[in-house]
């Protein structure tokens, strides 16, 4: 067991594995042989997917994929970041990790996370934008109503908050902006979002969807 599990390329194992990891990130346990294992805390799963090869490959249902707080999209290096890769790869010396912090203090970092406020009108903000990726809402624009299938769910309101009090104690204020909430819209809502045919027929991407979705929802509503 460990505190940080890398999934590389999880697409590539089978569904039953996946099940098994999912597993263990939603209930915290582990079973082998007919006894449960408590994992250790804090607990955290990273994954990666290769988009560019997809056969034989098993997708992640919609469900399992709502159980990862965001989806980052890595893009090519520059060319530092390039050169800083072939330093570390190739050369003669190869570097060893250690150890940056500890499982207690992580789990203090992330219960200083939850006590960070976040004030109603925000907090509304974010319900609405969660609600405007639901076609039938009535906070959906018209890029949602035409493109998108099936919203994203709570989970999602849930990341975009807890990820936004991070932007502020990060930057030294106390409490959580209309401006946080739309830097972490993104990765929180992107794989959050199932296309209707005519979204992939279009191939609209989930991120223009965002962006759309931003522009239409207001941060205060006159009532």
């Amino acid at each position: 067991f460990a505190n940080l599990i890398l999934a590389d390329e999880i697409n590539r194992a089978t569904p039953k594995t996946q099940s098994a990891i999912l597993e263990a990130m939603q209930e915290k346990n582990v079973s082998v042989s007919h006894h449960t294992h408590r994992l250790p805390q804090p607990f955290f799963v990273m994954a990666t997917q290769n988009p560019l090869e997809m056969e034989g490959t098993y997708p992640l249902p919609e469900a399992q994929l709502d159980r990862f707080q965001f989806k980052i999209n890595v893009v090519s290096p520059e060319v530092d970041e390039l050169v800083e890769i072939l330093d570390r790869t190739t050369g003669a010396k190869v570097p060893a990790p250690g150890k940056v912090v500890t499982g207690k203090r992580v789990l203090e970092m992330q219960q200083l996370v939850r006590r960070v406020p976040v004030a109603g009108p925000v907090k509304e903000y974010i319900a609405r934008l969660t609600l405007a990726s639901h076609p039938d809402s009535p906070h959906a624009p018209s890029v949602t109503r035409r493109f998108v299938r099936y919203g994203a769910s709570p989970r999602a309101a849930q990341s975009m908050i807890l990820a936004a009090k991070v932007l502020a104690l990060r930057d030294g204020r106390p409490n959580v902006a209309f401006a946080d909430v739309r830097k972490v819209a993104y990765p929180s809502l992107r794989h959050r979002l199932i296309l209707s045919f005519e979204g992939q027929a279009e191939g609209i991407a989930p991120d223009e969807i965002v962006r759309q979705m931003i522009e239409a929802v207001p941060e205060a509503v006159t009532v």
